[in-house]
């Protein structure tokens, strides 16, 4: 057996087996799709199969993505938060439309998200805030010049610190202004699933003008 070089992308095939996704199997909403899809990417053992990679443009046209966690979804779209005056923030506030991409490549599935994004309201922020550990909420406050360059991690220590002084462990912490949530709302979601001999399987759901999704096949 010849020895494949792994500096070598161009040699790491993986071969997808498994049943083909059919048109007849989705569900009406992408969103509901997204639910069934989810749930088996959590059963299946995936690490944090919340994980999802998100582009947006930023003021000078330049395109940047980052993982993100999703943090919650129904019909309405995705949920996930952040500074809003991080790198990411000022983007989604510059043109608030952004993709996601959920890479779940352990069982050959992807899913794609595009569409506008919408700041949440005070109180769905002041809620998830709230159900953060309390090391989570000091680091929003220790962060608040997310994306900008500091001195060293001995900085970053330090912001920690004085923070964990000003509130004692029996104390609330309250919501940092610049810090938030946007929900994504999908106007275009893809399913994609890997086939054999790179026959994918791919369905996109498209928002008409009406709100209603119509169903598409697309070539591989």
């Amino acid at each position: 057996m010849p020895r494949v070089d792994h500096r070598d992308p161009a040699e790491l095939r993986k071969p997808y087996r498994g049943e083909p996704l059919r048109r007849s199997s989705l569900a009406d909403h992408p969103m509901t799709q997204f639910h069934l899809w989810f749930v088996e990417a959590y059963d299946a053992g995936l690490a944090e199969p919340n994980a999802m990679v998100l582009a947006s443009v930023e003021p000078s046209g330049m395109p940047r993505a980052r993982t993100v966690l999703l943090k919650g979804y129904d019909s309405t779209g995705l949920r996930f938060f952040t500074n809003y005056t991080s790198r990411k923030g000022r983007a989604l506030e510059a043109d608030p439309r952004a993709g996601v991409v959920f890479p779940w490549h352990a069982i050959r599935r992807q899913v794609l998200v595009a569409g506008r994004v919408e700041r949440l309201s005070d109180e769905e922020n002041d809620h998830y805030f709230a159900s953060r550990p309390r090391g989570s909420q000091l680091g929003a406050w220790a962060s608040e010049r997310q994306s900008e360059p500091v001195t060293g991690r001995a900085e970053l220590d330090r912001l920690y610190r004085e923070f964990d002084t000003v509130w004692s462990a029996e104390e609330e912490i309250p919501r940092p202004a610049y810090w938030g949530g946007y929900r994504l709302v999908p106007g275009e979601v893809e399913f994609w699933q890997g086939g054999a001999d790179r026959m994918h399987d791919r369905f996109r759901y498209l928002r008409g003008p009406d709100g209603a999704w119509e169903i598409d096949r697309l070539a591989p």
